[in-house]
């Protein structure tokens, strides 16, 4: 690494690794929980919201928490569809309430065979690797066929008219 960039990154380093720092910062919301899921759970949200203002990324994320009682994990892996109903006017920018409604249909099916949703993210990593590549990778393929081997737009639009017509 060359001695500019080098200084560089240690300047932000200075500015942006101090508690200080959190506070305005997306890395707030998993900072909100203590049980390990939860913390997960809301990290994983804050992350896909981040891209945009850093008020509006963590209003909405605060604003999720709070629609799933503040306890993402036990919201997730709770299988009553009627918990869901809150969720359908939530929208984040383009992140909207079909994309959450298979969020958390991922986050059920995932914590029903996991403790951790790191194994999600470290299945295809292997010892020798020096960068995340490989996980991300995996993590793509365990992610999204999810959404096509279980049909999910389909469970999910049918969920969605369910949820609906209990609302009504």
């Amino acid at each position: 690494m060359n001695n500019d960039l080098k200084k560089y990154l240690g300047q932000k380093v200075d500015l942006y690794n101090q508690p200080s720092f959190i506070k305005d910062d997306p890395i707030s919301i998993p900072h909100l929980f203590t049980k390990k899921q939860d913390i997960e759970i809301a990290g994983f949200f804050a992350a896909v919201f981040s891209w945009g203002n850093r008020t509006t990324i963590i209003n909405k994320s605060k604003e999720l928490m709070q629609l799933m009682n503040n306890a993402p994990y036990e919201f997730c892996i709770n299988g009553d569809l009627g918990r869901l109903k809150k969720l359908l006017e939530f929208k984040h920018r383009t992140f909207n309430a079909t994309d959450l409604l298979y969020f958390i249909e991922f986050l059920n099916f995932h914590y029903s065979n996991n403790e951790s949703l790191e194994s999600a993210f470290t299945k295809g990593m292997n010892k020798k690797d020096e960068t995340v590549e490989n996980g991300l990778i995996a993590f793509y393929h365990y992610f999204f066929p999810y959404l096509i081997f279980l049909n999910a737009p389909a469970n999910i639009l049918h969920h969605q008219k369910k949820i609906q017509a209990a609302k009504d």
